[in-house]
This record gives C-alpha cells, sequence and structure tokens, in this order.
C-alpha cells in the first residue's frame, strides 16, 4: 500500500494523567475506574466516534447490505491491514478483504458489533498448564505447545467477572452462588459470589430442541450467558437498557432497542459526562513514545486520519487497550520489548498467538417442524459443557483443550440465508437451489462446536518485512494455520453431535469438522476471538506482562485485551477481557498510584 505523506504538529492540550489508546471495551472500563480514582484520562481512538442514537437508528440500523456485506462499523483495510501466511516458509500475502475476522473500528471498537456471549473462565482456563501436568504428566504436552498459566487465579478474578455482569446487564441463570445450589444453570460453573443481574434470555425453538434432546442423551445443557437485557435494567454507572426482541441484528450491528451490552450504551454515556475524560477520534497511533532509557512511557505520537497531520501527547501512565492484533502491532513497532523468534524461541512479543477453532454442522427437521430462524438474538442459546469441563478426561481422547457445543441462534437475515444455501458440491441458481434455501432455512437448525486453539512455537507474529501500511509502518505478519491436536479435539467433540441430532428427530444431518491438513483459510468467516501476542505470565522470558498486566520492559504502560491470553479456549473472551480490565484497574488505583514502578519484581 502507498504511503501517505502527513505533517507534524505539537500537542496543544494539557497533559492528561492518563492515555489510553483504543476505545473498545477494555479502554472504556480502564478510563472510567481511573477517572472514578481522580485522574485525567485522554482516550485516543482511530476510528470515527459512534453513538447508539445515531448508528442504532431504525430501521437504517438493520440494514443487511450496510451492516453485514458492507461491514460499516468494521477496520478499514485500505488504511492499514495485517498478511497472513500458514508457515514461516511462505511469503505472507495481504488481508485485504474482510472475511476470516472482523475486528471493528471506531467508538466501541469489536464491543459495539459483538453478539453479547458473555463468559467466565474456569479455574482451569488460567492455568492451563500446571493443571495438565498435575493430571496427565508433562509428556502429555505435545513438544511444539506452548502452553502458559496466567499467573492469577479465578478466586482473585471473581468479584471483577461479577462487576463486569453487572456492568453489562448480563442475562443467565446461576447453578451455584456461594457454595449453594440456586438453579439450572451449568453445572461445570465455577462458584459465583452472585446471581446475574438479570434472568436468563428465553429459549428460541431451536434451542428448546436442543435442550430437550440433549438431556435425553444425558448431556447437562444450560443457558449460554448473554449480554442481551431479558428485561429493563439500569447498571451501577446508571445506564440503561431495554429488552431484547430477538430481532436477531446483533452481531454486526449497533443494537437500536439498546438491549445488547456494549461500550457505548453501558459505559461511555456516563464516562462522557465526567469532565477529566477526554476522547480523541480519528486518531490513528504510530509510536508509544519512551525516555531516553527506554524504561518510561513519555507519550503517544499520533496522526490523524482526516487531515494526515501528525501529533504527539504526554502522560504519566499509558494504557494501550486496543484490538488483539493491534496492541501487538503498536508494541513491535515501539520497540517494546523483544520480539519472538521462532527458530530459538527468544523474545515474547509476538509469541504464543492463536485463533480459536469453531465448526458449525446442521440437522434438518422434518416438514412439519419449523425452526423460525430470522427469530434469535447474538448471545442467547443453549450448550453443554460435558467436553469442555474440567473433570472431562482428555487422556483417552489425547488432546488437550475442549470445545462447548450449542445453538446459538442469532437471527438468519435475508441475504445470508441466500448465501449459506446449498454448500459445496451443490447448486447455486435455479430451481433445486431454490427448494434447497426453503427447506435449509424453514425446516434445519444450526449447531456450533466453538473451541479452544492452543498456542505452539511456528505460530506467531512479527512485522512484514515487504508490506506497509498507509502511514509507512511494517504491516503485521500473522503466521497461522490448524495443528493436529486442535483437529483431534474438534473432530472428537462433533462426532458427538449425531446422538443429539438423533433424538431432535432429524431427517438428515450435515457433521461439519476441521480435517487433517487443512490449513487456515482466511477467505471463510470464523470467528473475531484472536488472542495472544501480548501475553501475561510470571517471567519475562515468556510473557510480555506480568498477572497485573503491567509491562516488564516498560513500568508505565499497562497492555489490557485478549492480547495477554497465553492460549484459547472454549468460550467467547469478552467476558475474561472485562474482568482482567477491571482486575489491572483496580490494582493501578489501589498499588501503582501510590508507588509507581514495577508491581512484580522480574
Amino acid at each position: 500500500m502507498a504511503e501517505n505523506s502527513h505533517t507534524s504538529s505539537t500537542a496543544t492540550s494539557p497533559k492528561p494523567d492518563v492515555l489510553i489508546i483504543g476505545a473498545g471495551w477494555a479502554g472504556s472500563i480502564m478510563a472510567k475506574e481511573l477517572t472514578e480514582a481522580g485522574l485525567s484520562v485522554t482516550m485516543l481512538e482511530r476510528g470515527k466516534d459512534h453513538s447508539t442514537a445515531i448508528e442504532g437508528t431504525y430501521p437504517k440500523s438493520i440494514d443487511e447490505l450496510r451492516g453485514a456485506v458492507r461491514k460499516r462499523l468494521f477496520q478499514k483495510l485500505a488504511h492499514s491491514s495485517l498478511t497472513i501466511r500458514n508457515k514461516p516458509d511462505q511469503v505472507a500475502l495481504p488481508y485485504r478483504q474482510l472475511a476470516a475476522f472482523l475486528p471493528g473500528e471506531g467508538v466501541g471498537g469489536a464491543g459495539l458489533h459483538w453478539s453479547g456471549c458473555h463468559f467466565r473462565a474456569t479455574e482451569d482456563d488460567l492455568r492451563l498448564r500446571s493443571n495438565t501436568i498435575e493430571r496427565y504428566g508433562k509428556t502429555f504436552i505435545p513438544e511444539d505447545m506452548h502452553l502458559q498459566d496466567y499467573g492469577v487465579t479465578y478466586q482473585e478474578l471473581e468479584p471483577f467477572f461479577d462487576k463486569a455482569e453487572k456492568i453489562f446487564g448480563t442475562s443467565g441463570q446461576a447453578y451455584t452462588v456461594n457454595g449453594r445450589i440456586v438453579g439450572q444453570g451449568n453445572v461445570f460453573a465455577p462458584d459465583r459470589s452472585d446471581h446475574f443481574p438479570l434472568p436468563a434470555m428465553e429459549d428460541t425453538y431451536s434451542a428448546s430442541l436442543f435442550r430437550k434432546a440433549a438431556a435425553k442423551v444425558g448431556y447437562n445443557p444450560y443457558s449460554i450467558p448473554a449480554a442481551n437485557a431479558s428485561q429493563p435494567y439500569t447498571n451501577p454507572y446508571g445506564c440503561q437498557m431495554g429488552p431484547c426482541n430477538f430481532c436477531g441484528y446483533c452481531s454486526g450491528y449497533a443494537c437500536y432497542l439498546y438491549s445488547k451490552a456494549s461500550p457505548n450504551v453501558n459505559i461511555l454515556p456516563a464516562l462522557r459526562q465526567n469532565p477529566r475524560f477526554k476522547l480523541i477520534t480519528q486518531a490513528n497511533v504510530l509510536e508509544i513514545l519512551l525516555d531516553g532509557d527506554r524504561k518510561k512511557a513519555t507519550g503517544v505520537r499520533y496522526v490523524n486520519t482526516q487531515t494526515l497531520t501528525e501529533h504527539t501527547l504526554t502522560a504519566d501512565l499509558v494504557i494501550l487497550t486496543a484490538f488483539q492484533l493491534h496492541n501487538v502491532h503498536l508494541l513491535l513497532t515501539s520497540g517494546i520489548g523483544q520480539p519472538y523468534n521462532p527458530a530459538d524461541q527468544s523474545g515474547t512479543v509476538g509469541r504464543n498467538f492463536f485463533y480459536q477453532t469453531i465448526t458449525s454442522s446442521r440437522v434438518w427437521l422434518p416438514k412439519n417442524t419449523f425452526s423460525n430462524q430470522f427469530v434469535g438474538a447474538g448471545g442467547a442459546g443453549v450448550a453443554i459443557d460435558d467436553f469442555n469441563q474440567p473433570g472431562f478426561d482428555r487422556g483417552p481422547a489425547g488432546f488437550i483443550g475442549g470445545s462447548p457445543l450449542w445453538v446459538n441462534q442469532a437471527g438468519v437475515k435475508p441475504i445470508t440465508a441466500a448465501i449459506g444455501a446449498g454448500g459445496k458440491g451443490k447448486a447455486r441458481w435455479g430451481h433445486t437451489y431454490k427448494t434447497e434455501m426453503i427447506e435449509q432455512y424453514q425446516h434445519s437448525l444450526g449447531i456450533e462446536a466453538h473451541g479452544s486453539n492452543m498456542s505452539y512455537r511456528d505460530v506467531y507474529l512479527d512485522l512484514d518485512p515487504t508490506w506497509r501500511n498507509a502511514y509507512g509502518q511494517p504491516m503485521l505478519r500473522m503466521t497461522f494455520t490448524w495443528k493436529d491436536n486442535d483437529i483431534r479435539m474438534n473432530q472428537y467433540v462433533v462426532n458427538k453431535l449425531q446422538d443429539i441430532a438423533n433424538e431432535m428427530g432429524a431427517t438428515r444431518t450435515q457433521l461439519n469438522s476441521l480435517q487433517y491438513g487443512q490449513a487456515f483459510d482466511s477467505r471463510i468467516y470464523q470467528t473475531t476471538h484472536l488472542g495472544g501476542g501480548a501475553v501475561m505470565g510470571d517471567s519475562p522470558t515468556t510473557s510480555v506482562v506480568n498477572r497485573y498486566l503491567q509491562s516488564w520492559d516498560v513500568s508505565n504502560l499497562f497492555v489490557i485485551g485478549s492480547s495477554a491470553f497465553p492460549q484459547g479456549m472454549g468460550y467467547n473472551p469478552t467476558g475474561l477481557v472485562a474482568a482482567l480490565a477491571y482486575w489491572s484497574a483496580h490494582h493501578i488505583r489501589t498499588s501503582y498510584l501510590a508507588n509507581p514502578g514495577p508491581m512484580v519484581q522480574a
């Protein structure tokens, strides 16, 4: 991509106490917490401002062509993208068209266009390496797999999971609260200190069929925790939500009913009223500036994406809260930390990159059974965790990780229904295609295996030596493909679907799983759940940030987001991102501000 010319300028704004880079969930949480602590906060966002009152205006907000096809809320790849390859010996090429994953752009980030599934991590997720060795022995871990503990426990994070759910207005059903069984929630979920703030969402018809069939087969179905409001709700910040009407316009859209949690609905209306908070939009941060010893961040250098003028801002504390890929890219372009080298496994920035396995299978029902796929909500659904929960014996199956199975009917729109009909080897036009489309839309339902993806020695992020973005910087380069452990896990779990489908009265099924030798294909949407590259841990030799998400190298820099996850898990990442943001903010407020400097000694 051609380099744009831009001119330099000096910032004239008063120096804030804190600079926050990225206006998504993590950035909004950190800004709210630190302004509450009495600090002045300036938040920089490279996209434009978004408000639900404008983006969610009905009926324009539910225009599928603008939303899902033209992707108006997503990253503009013409300005900045990344390159992708499957193996280190290949030449990477630019990701030119949004497909496999969909980073957000603008105020709210991916938190504006997400679906709303709001899970907690388990203790097993947070100490996966230790638990695996304790149960199966060290030799059970493949030689090229980088398993790592987070360095923080579920018990430490539990109050922050609870706080995030109350801010998000999460709808769900607990199984245990303070050790006491209180409802028909997920029997495998870790204990909670309080109930969900709202009752669980109602089941769609397809989800109710899955719930009954899974229970009949012997599994343990539960309602997916959903950041879609099942009732009117006012959160602790005074932000209001309306009840979801199952219109189906969640993922890729700004909810016109204020029913789906987003930074724009649940945090920013309160934050914008605080005089200590300032938001600068269309500010693409090019570099985190460091002092002469490169041990302290002094501010940032950014370019105004409209005027192409360059500016600098200074602050005592810098917090990086962009999308996972952008967090890693900015660390690399700023020269913070040592880039990861897969040859000798030295360095940490870019290490432990991972994605998420997900395959969608389909079940066709009798002609007198209508699945009503136009009805849906992004976070609502029914899942089973029998092959994801810590107690499941993975030894005989020979894999690490796991996967829930769920019916998460989010509402099938007309264009999506037409594009999705048929399939490989099927007619794509004419009478046969139309008949298949109608049958699939009226009488079928999808079941997803939404699983983990581990981290590996030769799966990583670095700077591309050839391609540059519109600002003259090297693009981020992704080296990624599927590995045997994750394929074996996915196939094992998907094969359990047939018994459930039979119990549902399926007339036919199409069970889809990853295949050995199958390379990652960036042309097909999977999830936007990328992670790692700036992971947390207890040693600077294997992690970029410590247990408080503070940089080992630059003590007044904190890096928040799924970039901190050492490997993937079966759940969506947003719940853990939010809990870690509240955890980090709490320790900044209670420890760092009183004694600035490293909070953990290397």
